[in-house]
């Protein structure tokens, strides 16, 4: 049987990650209070956040930014878009 978490994005009991996706306390907050969903939903926007801002991972600012950017969507608060994305709808 999977774990399951309150996830702190989607505010209810979800299927939790198998294992902390960063080292550290972090990580372990990360492992303990996000779906598994939320964390994938995270990783989809963390992917063109880098490609459509052509943001270089070795550049300490960059993932300072992805960090930041993260703590906001995984907390359900404001982030960062790209411009220009315009989501799938459901019924297309």
């Amino acid at each position: 049987m999977s774990r399951t978490v309150i996830c702190r994005k989607y505010k209810k009991e979800m299927e939790g990650l198998e294992r902390p996706p960063y080292p550290g306390a972090l990580g372990q907050e990360i492992f303990e209070n996000v779906s598994k969903q939320a964390w994938q939903a995270w990783t989809e926007h963390q992917t063109m956040l880098i490609n459509e801002k052509h943001l270089n991972l070795m550049d300490p600012e960059s993932r300072k930014y992805l960090q930041q950017e993260m703590e906001k969507f995984l907390s359900g608060d404001e982030f960062d878009q790209v411009e220009g994305y315009v989501p799938p709808s459901e019924n297309s």
